[in-house]
């Protein structure tokens, strides 16, 4: 007798179980966003202004050659909180959906935003973040103070920026 009065209490639990354990998963939705657009994330608003590739970063012997692409990406990013903050760092996403982190090295980056970046409470940082990766089409992965919402900024692809300088004759 003593074995069937648990049976019920039994049953609920497995029940129970079964249901939270088959819920959905809350995923949070990542929103997408044309580049020239303000996109808030948290306390910061970021805005990508413009792209360019570059075939190396710098001139002679002194040259930084990548793997692939350099790819700069020049955004600025307003801290509309009341404190400081710290900018986390950005990831390239291609179609196929596999990411591509910013380098930590700025070497000969004009206008460098820098890897480590804090912004004060109404101050806007501005510059260039760069990438290594192969010329294709990108998202831009920006993220609030607390990497936990995520937007993504549709960068077109345009190798117009590509154009190499021409050294002039003497």
């Amino acid at each position: 007798m003593h074995t069937l009065q648990s049976f019920p209490a039994a049953a609920a639990l497995v029940c129970l179980a079964a249901a939270t354990g088959c819920a959905p998963v809350a995923t949070t939705e990542i929103q997408l966003h044309r580049m020239g657009e303000r996109v808030t994330a948290g306390s910061l608003v970021y805005n990508v202004f413009e792209d360019q590739w570059k075939a190396q970063l710098g001139q002679g012997a002194d040259a930084r050659v990548p793997k692939d692409r350099f790819f700069l990406i020049r955004l600025s990013v307003v801290n509309g909180g009341s404190t400081e903050l710290m900018v986390p760092t950005l990831t390239l996403l291609d179609d196929a959906g596999q990411t591509y982190a910013e380098l930590s090295n700025g070497d000969q980056v004009p206008d460098w935003t820098g890897y480590l970046r804090r912004v004060k409470p109404a101050e806007t940082l501005q510059g260039n973040v760069v990438f290594d990766v192969p010329p294709k089409h990108y998202r831009l992965r920006v993220a609030d103070e607390t990497s936990q919402k995520l937007h993504d900024i549709d960068i077109p692809l345009n190798f117009a920026s590509e154009t190499p300088d021409m050294p002039t004759p003497q």
